[in-house]
């Protein structure tokens, strides 16, 4: 298994992953135009967040088969970035594989070695409990928080 940042060329693979883990997660469908553009502009701009994705060889051909996308966000209580781990989503062929479990421990080790990141962070569906014991297992708690939201695009 490979382990790299996404280029413009994976564009419509992680719009289409996207677009999967919306429906898999929310049941909600996704504008497929709408996800494209977000996608093509945050692999435009890295202050935005960057996409890694996780390469496997299949019957002689190398296919992605997951990615996970870090967000940013500052602490003034840490003085730091938080990686927020984003968009996460496997093949299901390749799940249970070791697949987020490579891309996790990749961008931990790339947050570790940068002193203004002062951790990891993600959400999860609430009712997703195998999402939740994977990231158990991986050494992340649950906090104390509820999110809540206003949707301006998705709730008008």
């Amino acid at each position: 298994m490979k382990i790299r940042s996404a280029k413009m060329t994976d564009a419509a693979v992680i719009a289409d992953f996207n677009s999967r883990m919306a429906w898999e997660t929310e049941k909600r469908r996704l504008k497929p135009e709408t996800v494209r553009a977000g996608v093509r502009n945050l692999l435009g701009d890295r202050s935005k967040g960057r996409y890694f994705v996780a390469e496997l060889e299949r019957n002689g051909k190398t296919s992605v088969a997951g990615q996970l996308l870090i967000t940013y966000e500052w602490s003034d209580w840490r003085n730091g970035n938080f990686w927020w781990i984003q968009s996460v989503y496997v093949q299901e062929e390749f799940r249970g594989q070791g697949v987020f479990r490579a891309l996790f421990h990749h961008v931990k080790k790339l947050a570790r070695a940068r002193k203004e990141v002062c951790g990891l962070r993600l959400y999860v569906e609430k009712d997703n409990g195998s999402a939740q014991r994977t990231y158990e297992r991986l050494g992340m708690k649950p906090t104390h928080y509820k999110m809540f939201e206003t949707d301006f695009v998705l709730q008008p």
